[in-house]
């Protein structure tokens, strides 16, 4: 079998080949008059016409010998075959074809349509023209990319070599316009915030890091949208979403990945529970009239597949109550030595537990024992205060806020908005002092956030939900990887 460097030198011959021909191989144009997909569509329109028709794409298939061959283009997804005749193209016009042109070339093709003996629509082509040239070979035919690495290394091959994939991308597309329509016709203006910020807030997590070299300063990527959104309220606008890029430095699996995308709204004078009622009109929206069904097939935490239901009763739970079900504990009286023993059972190591505080303890155990089991939609209500410093907090301990857990996964977070400074920023010199401790992803004091509070902020409501996690679920991914175009991977050696 010929190795690639020798399969790219045979094809640059070709190339050479066609040039002595005085043929541009990578022209700016070529005929085309329509899609694959519209040619379809009209074809029996175009057969009773006599028409002729140009199309263009990338040959996937040749079959044929002689003074035949049957040529099979791909435009998008859709793909088409060209008849290629000694007769009607001349015999030195097939055999240049035949010597010049390999599978993954571009070509154009113009010629009259018909219906072969065997039923297939076709084109017999009366002129061909290249396209471009492809140096290198597409994937074997029938195994496409054999290394998951390199599906998300070389992402165009696997859209050629596998349908499946190219429609899931065109599915987050759809998701996300579909996103955008929901907001737009709520009344919400769309907006754009830094990504790179002198100071990261909005949640807890570990930066990325980097410097200004003309202003001398380090900087951070963002790890959320939050704060600029709410400094925004402050201005007077009652109704703003953004779609965008975060980033935190954090383990790396198949539910977690580095950069992921965003959407985060805010809405002066509507409460959390309404909050609650969009987000599920806004999901079934989804299921039904982007996916066209409303259970979707996925894996829980032990890798057995689960069946999600939208159409099931979506649930409300408070925190605590899956506490005491599912870890045997209430957080309103445990102490903190039971907590912390629950913890270590669960597999917390002792390091970790001396720079974690109690709330971020009783997170782990609850995302340890109760969420991988919560299957079917359910907005988990009230968690500790100290986990939601952004959030208004309620006079238990806890906050108002509510997360959509679906199929043991965050896919929403959503709160009632502290917009009392004061206690503001109370939380936040409670969250810098732990970050002192060693909490690496506990808040820092943002002074411009809190000035801006003390200019005076509307009640409100906000929400958070991953795109990527989204998508997965709704495309029935097991791995957020599979739902980007391009993920961060190690180089190969």
């Amino acid at each position: 079998m010929a190795s690639l460097e020798e399969l790219r030198t045979t094809r640059i011959e070709k190339l050479e080949a066609l040039k002595a021909h005085g043929i541009d191989v990578y022209p700016e144009s070529v005929p085309r008059d329509e899609s694959i997909a519209d040619l379809i569509t009209y074809f029996d329109r175009h057969v009773a016409s006599g028409a002729v028709r140009s199309i263009a794409g990338r040959i996937v298939a040749i079959r044929g010998q002689g003074a035949i061959l049957f040529v099979i283009l791909q435009d998008g997804k859709e793909r088409f075959q060209c008849v290629f005749k000694k007769d009607v193209l001349g015999e030195d016009i097939l055999q240049l074809f035949k010597d010049t042109i390999d599978l993954g070339d571009f070509i154009s093709v113009t010629g009259t349509l018909f219906t072969t003996d065997r039923g297939e629509r076709s084109l017999l082509a009366t002129v061909w023209n290249i396209a471009s040239k492809a140096l290198l070979p597409l994937p074997e035919k029938w195994h496409g990319l054999t290394d998951v690495e390199d599906t998300y290394r070389k992402r165009y091959l696997d859209l050629i070599s596998n349908k499946e994939t190219f429609e899931r991308f065109e599915k987050r597309s759809a998701i996300i316009r579909a996103i955008r329509k929901f907001f737009d016709e709520k009344g919400f203006m769309e907006i754009e915030t830094p990504i790179l910020q002198s100071q990261a807030g909005g949640a807890m997590a570990k930066t990325f890091n980097t410097h200004h070299n003309a202003y001398d300063m380090d900087m951070v990527l963002r790890i959320s949208l939050e704060l600029e959104h709410k400094m925004l309220m402050t201005g007077g606008y009652e109704r703003i979403y953004e779609i965008g890029k975060n980033f935190r430095n954090e383990g790396s699996d198949p539910t977690h990945i580095q950069e992921f995308t965003m959407i985060e709204w805010y809405a002066a004078y509507v409460t959390l529970e309404e909050n609650m009622t969009w987000t599920e009109e806004l999901l079934k929206h989804l299921a039904r009239d982007v996916m066209n069904k409303t259970e979707f097939k996925v894996h829980d935490k032990d890798d057995n597949e689960v069946t999600v239901d939208f159409d099931a009763p979506w649930q409300k739970v408070t925190f605590n109550d899956l506490l005491k079900v599912h870890a045997g504990i209430d957080m309103t009286t445990a102490s903190e030595e039971i907590i912390r023993e629950k913890a270590q059972s669960l597999g917390m190591s002792r390091e970790e537990m001396q720079k974690t505080g109690t709330a971020n303890v009783l997170d782990f155990i609850y995302k340890k024992t109760a969420r991988p089991l919560l299957i079917n939609p359910t907005f988990v209500t009230n968690y500790p205060g100290g986990l939601k410093p952004l959030a208004k907090q309620n006079t238990d301990g806890t906050a108002r806020v509510a997360q959509l857990i679906i199929a043991g996964a965050e896919i929403t977070n959503q709160y009632a908005e502290l917009i009392d400074p004061l206690v503001e920023r109370e939380l936040l010199e409670k969250q810098a002092q732990a970050k002192e401790g060693g909490d690496e992803e506990a808040m820092s004091v943002d002074e411009r956030f809190l000035t801006a509070m003390e200019h005076g902020m509307p009640p409100m409501t906000g929400f958070g939900m991953g795109i990527d996690r989204l998508v997965a679920l709704l495309t029935e991914q097991d791995n957020l990887r599979d739902t980007i175009f391009f993920p961060i991977v190690r180089p190969k050696e």
